[in-house]
């Protein structure tokens, strides 16, 4: 059997000895589980996990390699990555790198070979915490003193957002959306894209001002990593905007929506993170399967005295999955309707987004 050369010490002082892939570096996380059965390269390229050890519940990882289409974002800053077994010899004829190369490319380090089912329920039942990723040979209470030592960051939406404003354009477009960028999946902006809308995407501290200038027929509230009170600058900027133009919040969009409108927010023991979360739609009482990546909730009760109404709710533990301002044009769903990776059964909200700008065009 081939020796550890890397291993995992939670804050508890428990310990996961197995093999590195990926980046050497040590390093600080939170630890965090995904029920995913494929998606890694778009797990891994997600903005959202900023900062977060993933650990993969399906046992085997880098079998189809990283393909240059799927990834979510340009730079990605997962923390670390942790899955049973590694493959390094990819089956994909779209296949560019290995998972190994990308991360070592983008500094990421990975771990292999470790009881991922142990892992995972430990985090299911005692909830999320910071882990260190280091060499099998630092002591455990040196490993406890850096733990202790790294203070939790706040800052992951300024480090994620884009620095300036871009766009991406498409054919016979109809609309035109300017997106707040906390850290967004491309996968959104290809959505938009899709339904025939032109989209600029702005850094997150843009201002009101700048945003009305640019007379977008409707905004768009990105998903991204970390506390979503942390995002003052977004929620204010949301306060200015409610009822002047339609408005769409996905993931952290939606906590920040919430928030704008007088709403409260807490941390998930665990998060809900995984592509098989039952969701039901309360206007239709049809049932969604989704896509979802979140360590933050909406307390229910904090909307009772706002304009907001619960429009989804999560079949598995009643979080609350979308809200919606009727009066303001404005909407938000918890979850991940631009799927990559997941279920697409919750397309229908960016042509519900569609139909909300084209009720404004006439309205204007």
């Amino acid at each position: 059997m081939r020796e550890w050369n890397r291993k995992l010490v939670l804050e508890d002082g428990s310990e996961y000895y197995g093999y590195g892939f990926g980046s050497s570096v040590d390093r600080v996380c939170e630890i965090v589980f995904n029920t995913s059965m494929s998606g890694y390269q778009e797990i891994v390229s997600d903005l959202s996990y900023t900062d977060q050890m993933v650990v993969m519940t399906y046992p085997l990882i880098g079998n189809y390699g990283m393909a240059e289409d799927d990834y979510e974002c340009k730079f990605p800053s997962i923390g670390g990555l942790c899955c049973y077994d590694y493959n390094d010899t990819p089956s994909n004829f779209r296949w560019v790198k290995t998972l190994s190369e990308s991360l070592e490319e983008y500094n990421i380090p990975g771990i292999s070979g470790i009881d991922t089912r142990k892992l995972t329920r430990s985090i299911r039942d005692l909830g999320s915490r910071r882990v260190l990723i280091t060499s099998p040979d630092t002591p455990v209470d040196k490993a406890l003193e850096i733990i202790a030592a790294t203070p939790v960051p706040h800052d992951a939406v300024s480090r994620v957002s884009c620095k300036k404003r871009w766009y991406s354009r498409t054919a016979d477009a109809r609309y035109n959306i300017v997106a707040i960028d906390c850290g967004m999946k491309l996968n959104i902006v290809r959505s938009l894209n899709r339904c025939g809308c032109n989209v600029t995407v702005v850094p997150y501290n843009t201002s009101v001002e700048e945003i009305l200038y640019m007379k977008p027929d409707g905004v768009f509230l990105s998903n991204g990593p970390g506390d979503p009170t942390d995002v003052v600058e977004v929620i204010e900027t949301v306060k200015a905007l409610r009822g002047k133009t339609p408005i769409f919040g996905i993931c952290l969009g939606h906590q920040i929506l919430s928030l704008a409108y007088g709403g409260e927010t807490y941390k998930l023991k665990f998060g809900h993170r995984g592509g098989n979360h039952p969701v039901k739609n309360l206007q239709t009482g049809k049932i969604e399967i989704t896509s979802q990546n979140h360590s933050y909730a909406v307390v229910p009760e904090s909307l009772e005295n706002t304009p907001l109404t619960v429009t989804h709710i999560n079949l598995l533990d009643n979080t609350v999955e979308g809200v919606a301002c009727g009066e303001d044009r404005a909407f938000s769903v918890q979850y991940h309707p631009e799927s990559a990776p997941g279920p697409q059964d919750s397309r229908y909200l960016f042509r519900q987004f569609i139909q909300l700008m084209e009720e404004g065009k006439h309205h204007a």
